[in-house]
């Protein structure tokens, strides 16, 4: 508005300029005959000038008069025109005056153009990017990731794309600035030649910060809540803190997570005000919050495909009806639903009810939309351990053929030295959230140098497990098992090898805290293990006896790519005599989960026939530095151990082996190979073993 005032007032002052006499013209006009000089005689007297002008009709409605025909040189080509008319303009090239060509013989051929040269490629542009002034603000490397200039890899097609990009990298270094609170940042671009250096040029990124701009008051406008200053609280901003926008974003965010956590379940942030004065440097930041109606968790209601009705859906919660809202627990039932396996995808979103709930506020129902997935799968494993020989493993899987959660396992097991097949119903979720009960029916053929067994067994399992979508700390389980098994066994009595049926009854229990971040590939934390099983076998006489054995194991990251892995073992068979126990209830050390570098089960007595014949203890230990570089490691480690005839494993006889492994890990686990070698090897012991299976060794 400035400029066009300005711009009227110099108008206005030119029209006075033009229409204002001055003063001596005055004088003249008083006195004509003054002043005149020779300067002032008209160029063409009037009476000159009245005799040339043509005599005009005094009829107005008069056609004009012809005009005067030019008179035109004899020697001129062109032909004289009719009185009245004007000649035709000659013409400067007589191929105009020719008709044109049939369209049909029009030459329609276009013309080369320098993009129409292939042979050619356009000549390439490198520049040098250079950035000032963001480095002091330490913004350097922050602009560097987002730069076009160089993101273009230092090459372009020609100059005006240097350009470009230079004035987009001037856009990038201004929004930078801003985001850290300098509101005044200005940046330039300049582009110039590198002296001595033909087709180079250098683009420069120069970046004036100016000041930083701080936060004043700190406003939040929102109802009322429950406790009072719960938005304020959780809004983790304070007054003299730079106006960084990453911070005030991240601020922003925690009072949109928490909140829901406090009982607010349809919070929302409004759009945040801030005003700049730019003689205090001083930016008064205000944020409206919408808070919603405190809520309670009112009830379960479903949508979608009915993988499973509200009686089996209200077994996953972990609050009950009337709890304050926590949107944590909403996400853990969405978590528990989805590791059943059974669901394609599974939300659970809140709904607003209008009735009350306890402690003024309102019920919130949450609505749990399913859509059905696949319910069978088959998976495969294989393995080679030496002394173990190869061990492939097949299993199908139906997961809901008994709903709800009813699944039915078979599978069945292809080796060297092991053959076998089993049946599992298994019921998830069964009663309680996370409960599992089993029932197992497997026969297995096993042939080793410890023994040879031909096995059928029925159990019974309840179990609290975890899975890789939901791992848990404390995990449980319990059951009975009825076991009958034939028997090759080495009678020392006899001083040769008979063959036994053995009868047995157990109740397996089993309990273990973890605190691991993974269940296949750990890299921190610990975990304990106890396994205790009353037993009882009946060969001939009814011969009590418990099974028991306690491990753990440490995991601790050096660095990122470097883990320390450790285990411990130890176990004892209490109340009979190792030669009244079934060979295969006894303990067996050596092999892949084992001391590495001595066979399987090969760790331990033997009978007078070199073959073992396993003990009542075991201890074992094992130390593993696991180095990971993308998706392949190698793991160095050391294990030592042995199996004892008596009651309790001593230290007097470790056996000591050592090796390498490589690891190549996938998404569903690390596969595993290692060579080891015995370190205090026995007669007989090989010199090299290899194992390959899949996940950590432990």
């Amino acid at each position: 508005m400035g400029f066009a005032v300005v711009r009227l007032s110099c108008v206005t002052t030119a029209l006075l300029v033009a229409t204002s006499p001055p003063a001596n013209a005055q004088a003249q006009s008083a006195n004509p005959a003054a002043g005149k000089s020779q300067d002032d005689k008209p160029i063409v007297p009037d009476a000159e000038f009245d005799k040339a002008l043509p005599p005009l009709s005094a009829d107005m409605n008069a056609p004009l008069e012809p005009m005067p025909v030019a008179e035109q040189p004899a020697s001129a080509s062109a032909p004289i025109a009719p009185s009245g008319t004007l000649p035709p303009p000659a013409s400067e090239d007589r191929r105009l005056e020719q008709p044109l060509p049939p369209i049909a013989n029009f030459q329609t051929v276009p013309l080369e153009s320098a993009a129409d040269v292939k042979e050619k490629p356009a000549p390439e542009i490198r520049y040098q990017l250079v950035v000032r002034g963001l480095d002091a603000i330490d913004l350097d490397s922050e602009f560097k990731s987002f730069s076009s200039l160089k993101n273009g890899g230092g090459k372009a097609a020609n100059a005006t794309q240097i350009s470009a990009r230079a004035h987009e990298d001037e856009a990038l270094a201004v929004r930078l600035m801003k985001s850290r609170g300098y509101y005044d940042g200005v940046a330039h671009s300049v582009i110039e030649p590198v002296p001595g250096q033909a087709g180079n040029v250098r683009a420069i990124i120069s970046a004036s910060p100016g000041r930083l701009y701080h936060l004043g008051a700190i406003n939040v406008v929102s109802p009322p809540t429950v406790p009072v200053g719960l938005v304020r609280a959780q809004l983790p901003l304070k007054t003299g803190d730079p106006i960084d926008a990453a911070r005030i974003e991240a601020a922003e965010a925690n009072v949109s997570l928490v909140l829901p956590q406090r009982g607010y379940p349809f919070a929302k942030v409004g759009q945040r005000d801030i005003l700049l004065d730019d003689q205090t440097l001083i930016g008064d930041y205000t944020l409206p919050v919408e808070t919603g109606a405190r809520s309670s968790f009112g009830k379960l209601r479903t949508t979608g495909d009915p993988v499973f009705g509200l009686k089996h859906l209200n077994v996953f919660p972990r609050f009950k009806q009337g709890d304050l809202y926590d949107a944590r627990k909403t996400d853990d039932l969405r978590q528990a639903l989805a590791a059943t396996g059974l669901f394609n995808s599974i939300s659970v979103e809140p709904v607003a009810t209008g009735e009350p709930g306890p402690d003024g506020t309102e019920l919130v129902d949450l609505l749990i939309n399913q859509s059905q997935g696949k319910t069978r799968s088959i998976a495969a494993t294989a393995g080679y351990g030496t002394g173990e020989g190869i061990k492939l493993e097949g299993t199908w899987t139906s997961r809901n053929l008994f709903p709800p959660e009813g699944a039915l396992i078979l599978s069945a097991i292809a080796g060297t030295q092991q053959q076998g097949a089993s049946a599992t119903l298994r019921r998830a979720n069964a009663g309680q959230r996370d409960r599992t009960f089993s029932i197992i029916a497997s026969g297995l053929r096993q042939n080793y140098d410890a023994f040879n067994a031909i096995t059928g067994t029925l159990a019974v399992r309840w179990s609290y497990d975890s899975t890789p979508l939901w791992q848990k700390k404390l995990t449980y389980a319990y059951g009975a098992e009825l076991t009958g098994t034939n028997e090759s066994v080495y009678d020392f009595a006899r001083g040769d090898r008979v063959r036994r049926t053995y009868g047995i009854a157990a109740v397996p229990l089993q309990a273990m805290w973890d605190t691991s971040d993974n269940l296949l590939n750990p890299t921190r934390g610990y975990r304990v293990k106890l396994n205790l099983s009353p037993e009882t076998s009946v060969q001939g006489s009814v011969d009590p006896y418990v099974r028991m054995m306690v491990e753990g194991t440490f995991y601790y990251p050096v660095l990122d790519s470097l883990v320390i892995a450790g285990r411990a073992r130890a176990g004892s068979i209490v109340g009979t005599s190792r030669d009244e126990l079934a060979p295969s209830r006894r303990y067996y050390g050596g092999g892949g989960g084992s001391v590495r570098g001595y066979g399987y089960q090969r760790l331990g007595p033997f009978d007078p026939q070199g073959n073992p014949v396993g003990g009542r203890s075991i201890n074992e230990f094992s130390l593993e530095a696991r180095y990971r570089f993308g998706n392949f490691g190698i793991v160095p480690f050391i294990d030592a151990g042995n199996a004892y005839e008596s009651v309790l494993p001593k230290a007097s006889d470790l056996r000591f082996g050592a090796g390498i492994g490589g690891r190549f890990y996938t998404n569903f686990g690390p596969m595993r190979l290692d060579l080891a070698t015995p370190l205090n090897p026995r007669k007989g012991d090989g010199n090299i073993a290899l194992y390959i299976s899949i996940g950590q060794a432990f």
